[in-house]
Order: C-alpha cells, then sequence, then structure tokens
C-alpha cells in the first residue's frame, strides 16, 4: 500500500517542478562592458532622438572607461510590422546585447480598443521577441508612452478632436503596456514602464495649471517629457545612484578622510585640503530638458556628489576647488552633506556639460539624419508593396529607382557618411569624458 502513495508523492513533485520550471526570474541590472553595443528599437518618439540621448550621456559620464556603442533604430509611423521589415539590416547587424522596444503608439491606430487590431500587434511584437532571443540580444520592452488627450481634444492633433474623446486611445496604450509587461515576466526579461510616470508627471504639472502637458501635439514628448522618459528606463534597468562621496571627520584638529567612487591623495591631517579624482563625472543633460530633470529630483537619484565634513567650529566656509571659490557653505550644513551637483563652479559639472553638448551636436548632426535615410527605405517598401499610408509619405520619393538599386547607390553610401560622422564625435566624447584630479580646500571665512 505503502508503493502507490509513493508515487503518487513523486509524481506530485515532478509537477510541481515542472510547473514551477515555467516561471522566470526577473534579470537584474543591465551588465554593459566594454565594447558592448545598446540598440533602442522605436518609432517617431525614439527617432526624436531625446530620450536616447539622455541615456546615453548618463553612460558616457558614468563609465568613461567602457566603449559602449549605441545605435538609435526608430522610424517615425513605425508599427511593429516595420520594425520586423528592417530587422536584419538594422538591428541583427550590429550584434547588440541589449535592445530597448518602445512601439505600440502607431500600432493601436488612434482609434478605441479592437481584438483585430491587438491581435496583430501581439503577433507581430512575439515575432519580434523571439527573433531577438534568438540571435542573443537581452530584449527590454517598454510600454507604450502615454496619449495626451486633453492636447488632442484641443485640436493639437491629427485625430479629430470630436472623435478623440470617445477613443479612449490613453486607456488603449496602457493595455498594449501590460501585455508588454506580461511578456517580460513570461519570458525573463528586462521592462520599463514609460506610461506611468508621464502620466502621474503630467497630472502632478495640472495641480497648479490646467493648461501644464508634457506632450505638446498629444503624442510626441517633448523635451523634458523625454528626460522623464529617460530617467524611467534608466532607473528601470538598475541604474546606479551617487557620482562620488566623501567624508571628513574632525577631532584634536587631525582630519581623517574617506570617499566613496574615487581616490583622495595629498590628503592634509591638520587642515582640509586634499586632492581628489573621481571614478566618474556626474549626469547631466542640456538646458532643454531641465525641467524634467527637476521634476524627476535626477540630482539627488542619479547625480548626487556629497560632501560632508564633521567636526567643524561653527560659522562659514568657503570651498576653493583648483584654487577658485567653488561656494560657501554653513558650518551645519556640511555636517548633514552638501550636494555639489548642479555648480557651474565646480569643474566636473562643466566637463559633463561639455560630453552633454557634444552628444546634442553628434545626435542632431549624424544620428537623426540616419534615421531620416533609414523612413525613405520604409516609404519605398510602401510603394513596393502598394501599401502607402499617407499621401505626403509618396512624396518623399522622386525617383524610379528599385529598393535594391537605391540602398545600393543611395542609402549605403550616405549612411557610411553618417556612421562615421557619428563615430568621429563618439571618439571626441571618450576624449574629453575622462575626470581629472582637482585639489579641494575648505576655510573658515
Amino acid at each position: 500500500m505503502r508503493r502507490p502513495i509513493s508515487i503518487i508523492v513523486l509524481v506530485l513533485c515532478i509537477c510541481v517542478v515542472c510547473l514551477g520550471a515555467e516561471f522566470k526570474k526577473t534579470p537584474g541590472p543591465v551588465e554593459l562592458e566594454d565594447g558592448d553595443t545598446f540598440v533602442f528599437i522605436g518609432d517617431s518618439i525614439t527617432h526624436q532622438c531625446l530620450y536616447t540621448q539622455y541615456v546615453e550621456d548618463y553612460f558616457y559620464t558614468r563609465y568613461p572607461d567602457r566603449r559602449i556603442h549605441f545605435r538609435n533604430a526608430g522610424i517615425g509611423g513605425d508599427k511593429a510590422r516595420d520594425v520586423l521589415d528592417r530587422f536584419d539590416e538594422d538591428i541583427a547587424k550590429f550584434k547588440p546585447k541589449y535592445a530597448t522596444i518602445l512601439i505600440g503608439m502607431n500600432d493601436g491606430e488612434y482609434t478605441a480598443f479592437e481584438d483585430r487590431i491587438f491581435n496583430t500587434y501581439k503577433r507581430d511584437m512575439t515575432e519580434m521577441l523571439d527573433k531577438l532571443a534568438e540571435i542573443g540580444v537581452k530584449a527590454i520592452p517598454m510600454t507604450p508612452t502615454m496619449y495626451d488627450l486633453r492636447q488632442a481634444l484641443r485640436g493639437r492633433n491629427w485625430v479629430q478632436a470630436q472623435r478623440a474623446g470617445g477613443e479612449h486611445y490613453n486607456a488603449v496604450l496602457s493595455f498594449f503596456g501590460m501585455w508588454c509587461l506580461q511578456q517580460a515576466q513570461e519570458r525573463g526579461l528586462g521592462f520599463v514602464n514609460m506610461y506611468e510616470p508621464l502620466n502621474r508627471y503630467t497630472r502632478e504639472g495640472r495641480k497648479n495649471d490646467a493648461e501644464f502637458t508634457l506632450i505638446e501635439d498629444a503624442v510626441h514628448p517633448e523635451e523634458d517629457g523625454q528626460f522623464i522618459m529617460a530617467y524611467a528606463l534608466l532607473r528601470d534597468i538598475g541604474a546606479e545612484g551617487p557620482v562620488w562621496s566623501i567624508e571628513i571627520t574632525g577631532q584634536d584638529n587631525i582630519w581623517l578622510y574617506h570617499a566613496e567612487h574615487g581616490k583622495i591623495s595629498d590628503a592634509q591631517t591638520n587642515r582640509i585640503a586634499f586632492t581628489f579624482t573621481a571614478n566618474s563625472l556626474p549626469f547631466v543633460v542640456p538646458e532643454d530638458a531641465e525641467m524634467g530633470f527637476m521634476m524627476t529630483d535626477a540630482k539627488n537619484t542619479l547625480s548626487r556628489q556629497t560632501l560632508r565634513v564633521v567636526g567643524l567650529e561653527s560659522g562659514e566656509y568657503r570651498l576653493l576647488i583648483d584654487g577658485n571659490v567653488a561656494d560657501i557653505f554653513d558650518y551645519a550644513d556640511l555636517a548633514k552633506g552638501v550636494n555639489l551637483f548642479g555648480n557651474f563652479n565646480v569643474p566636473d559639472y562643466r566637463q559633463a556639460m561639455e560630453v552633454a553638448e557634444l552628444n546634442l551636436q553628434r545626435n542632431e548632426d549624424a544620428i537623426q539624419p540616419l534615421r531620416d535615410m533609414w523612413i525613405q527605405l520604409k516609404f519605398r517598401r510602401y510603394r513596393e508593396r502598394g501599401d502607402w499610408q499617407e499621401e505626403e509619405e509618396e512624396e518623399e520619393i522622386d525617383d524610379d529607382m528599385s529598393i535594391e538599386e537605391w540602398k545600393e547607390k543611395v542609402l549605403s553610401k550616405e549612411a557610411q557618411k553618417l556612421e562615421e560622422k557619428a563615430k568621429e564625435f563618439e571618439d571626441k566624447i571618450y576624449e574629453i569624458n575622462k575626470p581629472r584630479s582637482h585639489t579641494y580646500e575648505l576655510i573658515k571665512l
């Protein structure tokens, strides 16, 4: 009698193990090493080269010792099917280690939820995730972004205002996003929620201003909204917080120093004076996205540079960096710890801003024109299939060349020039993004 019970228990255990094997762990932080490639797959919101640029800024300044290659693979108007059309030549060819996917805004067709539309999106996204897995890419699906109905009702979008109110398109995008989350959970992939923070910060802004928006045309977030997107991406992939911290403690006129994420040298024990070399630069972005930077509190969560001095006599102290006055602090604030980020008198802030401005130029002069070339290829494919979506798309083509002929005579040559130009900018970025040593001195007023 005992044997059948044992067999039953064994079978149950096997079933439990089998069932458990279907569930996969949520992956940890993104790990990018020297030489790795990171691809941003997307539509026009990625084609804008904004949230992608800000993410690049973070990695360029945080990991100056790693040559990480970023590729923008966004094309205006794209649906998941369009990405599949260019998958081999625009994504797989570059052998990325990671690829984020921001697709869905166009797939919903700007109308109320329909099974037919969603099933098409689901089918094509599933194929994309499968293809990425086949070539060993770690995919990071992301929710579609927010559709600002209030802006659409004001006539700031191509969807007729009287129709937009009844389509509930923002809710449709939320549904698409939750399907992406389910796929990430089932496949053990990373995941980024772009939808929630854009909606949340929009609601926060409208507490003081009913006209507030991050998305002027209802679809494409502008610089501040795009920084909120970049911040969400960085946080969800495990971006590290403080840039560096220095703690100085004094007792009986003897000063002791401790630093994290940097190295202290030439430290004086009878007064506060030392040389510091940080491991990285602070994370900054161009001024156009300053409001988004402040709204997310990135200053404290991703860019913090803390100087803490305990044991000072009461009074105010002048901080000198390389012999120049950086700021004046009260002893009580120094005991709590002050954040030096954002101070233009701090030299590594200016150095980091140079990196951000150079990357802005890289995106404007090389990456965006390159993506504009790829959108022409999409229009030619539409023409070949007789699948024009809008009349103005046909006007983009003023010749009778076949796709292969145009790719050989135009795309390959122009793309090569732009790729080389982008690499020149990248080379310059990696020349100026190395932290430098600076002398610090604290003098009582």
